[in-house]
C-alpha cells in the first residue's frame, strides 16, 4: 500500500483514506537509552499510556525490571511487561524508518533541533509509512553525539534557560502529548471515558432573540434600564452573550432567572 502523510491510498479503490490516529500512535516507539533510575522508566510508561502510546524500548537500563518502576507506572505496568530491552540503540531502532532524538544542547553535528510540535508532526507524517521512534537519553548526560547522529531529526523542549533541567518522565510526557495532537490533526480528540456528553443543542436565532427581549423587559421593570436613554447597554449585553454561543439549556436557565424576578413575592 502506498501511503502519504497521515493519509494512505487504498490499492483496492485508489481512494485516499485517513489513517486511524490510534493506529498511527501504535507505530511510535519510545526509546530510553541507558536510563539510570527505574522510577523514571515507570513514569515514562505512564506518560505514554495516557497519550495512547504503547511500545516502550529500553537500551541497557541500569535497573529493570524493578519494583520502583512498577510503582511509578501506576496503571501502565502492562507497558513495562511488554517493554523490549536492547543492548544497543541500533538494535532498538531496527525496523524504524524515522527517529527523533531529544537533545537539550546545541550539537555541532547531527540534525538541527526542531520545536516539539514541528518534530511531532514530522514524526507522525512518517508513521503513516512505517515504524518511528522518539529517543531519549540518560538522565544525567543525555544522548551521545553518536546516538543523535543515528536519528533523522532532533527536538528540543523550550524550557526556561535559567532552569532547563527536565525530568525524563516529564520530557516523555511532553513529546507523547505532541505526538497525540499530531496524530489527531484536523480531527476531534476522543472524550475521556465517563465524561458527560454535551447534549444541549445551540440556541436558535429566535430563541436567543426571545431571551434578549425578556432581559430588556426585566431591566426596564427593575429600572436598571431607562428606555428613553438606553445608551449602549443592550449592544454591550448582546456582545457579552454572543461570545458565549448560548445553548438552549443556557437560554432556558437565564430566562428562568428572569422569570423568577418577575414572580410575586412569597408570603
Amino acid at each position: 500500500m502506498r501511503e502519504t502523510g497521515l493519509e494512505r491510498i487504498s490499492p483496492e479503490t485508489g481512494e485516499v483514506e485517513m489513517m486511524n490516529p490510534e493506529d498511527l500512535l501504535c507505530r511510535v516507539r519510545v526509546v530510553l537509552s541507558h536510563p539510570s533510575h527505574p522510577g523514571n522508566i515507570g513514569a515514562a510508561a505512564r506518560a505514554m499510556k495516557v497519550m495512547g502510546l504503547s511500545h516502550l524500548v529500553l537500551v541497557n537500563p541500569q535497573r529493570f525490571p524493578d519494583e520502583e518502576a512498577t510503582a511509578r507506572a501506576t496503571g501502565a505496568a502492562d507497558l513495562l511487561e511488554r517493554a523490549a530491552v536492547c543492548s544497543t540503540l541500533d538494535e532498538a531502532l531496527a525496523g524504524t524508518i524515522h527517529a527523533v532524538a531529544l537533545t537539550a544542547r546545541r550539537r555541532d553535528l547531527g540534525p538541527p533541533a526542531l520545536w516539539p510540535r514541528e518534530a511531532a508532526a514530522g514524526l507522525l507524517d512518517q508513521a503513516a509509512a512505517g515504524e518511528v521512534a522518539l529517543v531519549f537519553g540518560n538522565e544525567t548526560v543525555g544522548l551521545s553525539n553518536e546516538e543523535v547522529q543515528r536519528c533523522q531529526a532532533a527536538v528540543s523542549i523550550p524550557t526556561d534557560p535559567d532552569f532547563s533541567s527536565l525530568n525524563l518522565g516529564s520530557a516523555v510526557q511532553v513529546l507523547c502529548y505532541e505526538a497525540r495532537l499530531a496524530a489527531y490533526a484536523g480531527q476531534r480528540l476522543p472524550s475521556p471515558r465517563g465524561a458527560t456528553p454535551n447534549v444541549s443543542r445551540p440556541a436558535t436565532h429566535e430563541e436567543v432573540e426571545g431571551f434578549y427581549g425578556h432581559l430588556e423587559e426585566v431591566m426596564i421593570a427593575t429600572r436598571f434600564l431607562d428606555p428613553a436613554k438606553p445608551k449602549r447597554l443592550l449592544p454591550k449585553l448582546r456582545r457579552l452573550f454572543g461570545k458565549a454561543r448560548l445553548e438552549i439549556d443556557e437560554v432556558n436557565i437565564l430566562r428562568g432567572i428572569l422569570a423568577a424576578t418577575q414572580a410575586p413575592p412569597r408570603d
